[in-house]
């Protein structure tokens, strides 16, 4: 199998078990999703520039950034957040087992086997950033129910436009008067 191949499968594929959950559990935790895509490109990137790690074999159009940061990150995120979502200890348990998985077996011996990637970095290293980076976006899935809360408690009012007030009752106006 060849490396590209093995690289858009990362990007691609997991996208396609999205079919399996509703419509709307997608884009609940979209968001959120999103938000971890970029925070993981801007750690890759310092990573690049640090030296910490160097890819070899880039993926077209990828350059430097593995593909797998638009492909299963986001994806794990969302499946991540719809069976663990407001219970922080199972979130972060979930995230570790995922975690160790990807900086013990894919970073630190997978994809350097292949000549995909070069990764100068401890394991346990990596494995604190990928934690810090789960705990940063748990906080701000956190902050987005806050601000979904919020607007949602704002506009339950029922406001209706005063043509639609129903008409005072005359024969009680007769009897004050």
């Amino acid at each position: 199998m060849s490396n590209s191949f093995i690289m858009w499968s990362l990007a691609v594929a997991p996208w396609l078990t999205l079919f399996f959950m509703k419509k709307e559990e997608v884009k609940r935790w979209m968001p959120v999703a999103m938000f971890a895509v970029v925070l993981a490109t801007m750690i890759g990137d310092i990573g690049i520039r640090l030296g910490v790690w160097a890819t070899r074999e880039p993926t077209y159009p990828f350059s430097q950034m593995l593909p797998l940061f638009y492909g299963v990150m986001p994806v794990l995120t969302i499946w991540t957040f719809k069976f663990t979502h407001g219970r922080f200890g199972l979130y972060m348990i979930t995230n570790t087992i995922l975690d160790i998985f990807f900086n013990f077996f894919l970073l630190a011996y997978f994809l350097p086997s292949r000549g995909i990637v070069d990764f100068n970095m401890s394991p346990f290293s990596a494995l604190l950033v990928t934690l810090l980076h789960a705990a940063v976006i748990y906080g701000y899935q956190m902050w987005q129910d806050d601000v979904l809360l919020k607007t949602e408690s704002r506009t339950k009012y029922n406001l209706q436009p005063a043509a639609t007030k129903p008409f005072r009752d005359k024969s009680k106006n007769d009897e004050r008067d």
